[in-house]
């Protein structure tokens, strides 16, 4: 079975969508079954009541044109947004891919123009040859419930608050090197009341 199988019933047509979000705005970029001409769309960032509004719509057009039911397919790099937007459209019984970004295949001729119009286009072909049972295209990422996802915040929130310290403790020790202090130990528990007796290589308090 392909990944197009498994995904659009036979007595529906894919409306391939892509999103590209970013904070003022969120560019939709669309390709109706039997038209090799894509359109786009554009909403205010971060809407999330016009997003599933303008995709009815356009479900809505594609079905009127073709006589048959239009199934909305949509699909999105993961990024900063995480995977909230794909929840939601889930819940609004829409389709949702959320990608790899480093797994889409660019042209490597010459460089590639980072425009979401560029963008847009590439992740519909994408999405459209995924559909067509080329898995190699993209690298599909399984979405964590919420709470795998909250539980995943608490570890990654840890580790960037220890690389932190790490480059406070290391500029504090520079400090006291430059007054001749060495071997003083900002971790230990007693450290603030020994920090009371230490001296300057030159004696001073």
């Amino acid at each position: 079975m392909t990944p197009f199988d498994a995904a659009v019933p036979v007595d529906s047509a894919p409306l391939c969508v892509s999103l590209e979000l970013s904070r003022s705005t969120w560019l939709v970029t669309s390709l109706e079954p039997g038209s090799a001409k894509m359109s786009r769309h554009q909403i205010e960032g971060c809407d999330a009541a016009a997003l599933p509004n303008l995709l009815r719509h356009l479900q809505g057009k594609a079905a009127k044109r073709l006589g048959m039911p239009v199934r909305i397919i949509a699909i999105q790099e993961l990024g900063l947004d995480g995977f909230w937007l794909d929840r939601l459209l889930q819940a609004e019984d829409i389709e949702s891919h959320v990608v790899d970004p480093a797994s889409v295949a660019v042209p490597r001729r010459r460089r590639r123009a980072k425009t979401d119009r560029i963008d847009g286009e590439l992740l519909v072909r994408t999405l459209s040859a995924w559909l067509r049972g080329e898995p190699r295209v993209c690298s599909v990422v399984m979405p964590p419930s919420p709470k795998e996802d909250d539980r995943r915040r608490l570890t990654r929130e840890r580790d960037i608050l220890l690389k932190e310290r790490v480059v406070h403790t290391n500029r504090i020790a520079g400090l006291l090197a430059a007054q001749g202090i060495h071997g003083y130990r900002l971790l230990r528990r007693d450290c603030r009341a020994r920090l009371e007796g230490l001296e300057t290589g030159d004696g001073r308090p």
